[in-house]
């Protein structure tokens, strides 16, 4: 019997940069490979390219601006989705998953294509949220979502819930890596400061969910003591919130940390800084739903120290527990640095067998097929 060939959609506001965006990519170039047609629906960004070099069709098409003019977007929409004749829709954020509902609630249900929600993120319980439960299948994932999703929503059916954990390619983060010579001496020309130092990195945009302030004052702590302590704050400025940008500035300024804490800006070359790094640091205030760059670093072989609550304290959990601390505990944090530096708690010994980005594809793509199987009977 011939595999039925799928047009699978997968929606989102844009494709510039974070963990959402990278997935859609993951999943778009697997859609392809497993023989299905792949479309992306975006206002665009700087991995349009990307997408389309591995395969899929990119359609500009602006559903993530939040204004009552978007959700006009719902009969256009609609109409797109039957002359297309799409299989699957599957929509990984909040404002597109309104207009993906309300065009796809209109169809007629021998025409439908099978509705799949991913609930990226521990969002604000709302109604505005909910709509990321009213999916036929609901992805979680992370065990975290999971609970999270049941907890604030218990109307929801636990029979359509479906938890796929994020994954990492360990090909990509190879256990012990090191960068090549060419890579160390431009990094050392643009951040000489750098050389030879202690280097604790704080990944993630600026925004102040991070945990910037937290790791200003811890590597301000381990500065008393070991003056070849350096902080990395890896990230770009959040256009939205370019004040709070200004505001970390000033805090480094005033603390006379800017010889000791350096800002990158958005870096493409992540697996390289965490190779050079002593630790990576994941201090967000807010319980985050998985913890993608600490996988990576700890894929590495790299330790990484972090607040033990939400997705990042149960990834840690099962697989670096030695980096977990109390949330808020900056004292902790510096003490667990500390005793890294000073070989009291070592780094990963291996590379970790769990969270593989093969496992998380292969799953999603039988998700995939499944509903439209379903859908279809």
């Amino acid at each position: 019997m011939t595999k039925q060939t799928l047009t699978i959609v997968q929606m989102l506001p844009d494709l510039n940069s974070g963990g959402v965006e990278k997935g859609t990519l993951e999943i778009a170039k697997a859609i392809i490979e497993a023989g299905h047609q792949s479309i992306v629906i975006s206002s665009g960004g700087r991995l349009v390219k990307e997408l389309e070099q591995d395969g899929s069709t990119h359609v500009t098409w602006n559903l993530g601006k939040k204004s009552p003019l978007t959700f006009l977007q719902a009969r256009k929409l609609r109409r797109w989705l039957l002359e297309n004749k799409i299989d699957i829709i599957h929509a990984r954020s909040r404002l597109p998953a309104w207009v993906a509902w309300l065009a796809w609630r209109k169809i007629p249900e021998d025409k439908r294509p099978c509705f799949i929600t991913t609930m990226h993120g521990l969002n604000s319980v709302s109604r505005y949220s909910k709509i990321m439960t009213y999916g036929e299948r609901v992805i979680a994932v992370s065990n975290t979502v999971n609970e999270y999703l049941l907890k604030n929503y218990p109307d929801t059916a636990k029979m359509k819930i479906v938890t796929i954990a994020r994954g990492i390619d360990l090909t990509e983060f190879p256990f012990l890596y090191q960068p090549d010579t060419k890579w160390l001496q431009e990094w050392h020309k643009d951040f000489p400061q750098t050389k030879n130092k202690w280097l604790l990195i704080l990944p993630g945009r600026l925004t102040r969910l991070k945990g910037h302030h937290d790791f200003i004052d811890v590597i301000k702590k381990l500065k008393a003591n070991n003056p070849t302590v350096h902080g990395l704050i890896v990230g770009g400025e959040d256009p939205k919130r370019l004040p709070y940008a200004q505001e970390l500035y000033q805090c480094v300024k005033q603390e006379g940390l800017e010889d000791s804490i350096t800002f990158t800006g958005f870096r493409s070359d992540m697996k390289q800084i965490y190779a050079i790094s002593t630790a990576v640091l994941s201090l967000s205030t807010k319980p985050e739903s998985f913890g993608r760059t600490a996988v990576e670093a700890i894929s590495l072989g790299k330790a990484v120290i972090a607040y033990d609550h939400g997705g990042v304290g149960e990834t840690l959990g099962n697989i670096y527990p030695s980096g977990l601390v109390p949330l808020k505990d900056i004292q902790a944090v510096a003490t667990r640095c500390q005793q890294l530096f000073d070989d009291e708690i070592t780094p990963p010994e291996s590379q970790q067998n769990f969270y593989k980005k093969q496992t998380m594809l292969d799953k999603t793509i039988a998700l995939y097929e499944s509903c439209a199987a379903e859908s279809q009977q």
